[in-house]
């Protein structure tokens, strides 16, 4: 991931998980280092390793 992604992955944006769709949209409660954990609308919470899955941010208005 590119380092000016990892910007995005603050607490209170919007994710999805382009490899697991069925997740819904992910609002990101927390971020140290390479850990994320993220709130899915469809199976809760999740702490995520970037380095391993591909969080994409998106925008409230895609969401709403």
């Amino acid at each position: 991931m590119v380092e000016e992604n990892r910007m995005d992955l603050t607490p209170g944006n919007y994710v999805i998980n382009k490899n697991n769709n069925e997740w819904g949209i992910g609002q990101i409660q927390s971020s140290i280092d390479n850990k994320i954990t993220v709130n899915f609308e469809n199976v809760g919470k999740k702490v995520v390793n970037i380095n391993e899955i591909n969080l994409e941010v998106v925008s409230y208005n895609d969401i709403s």
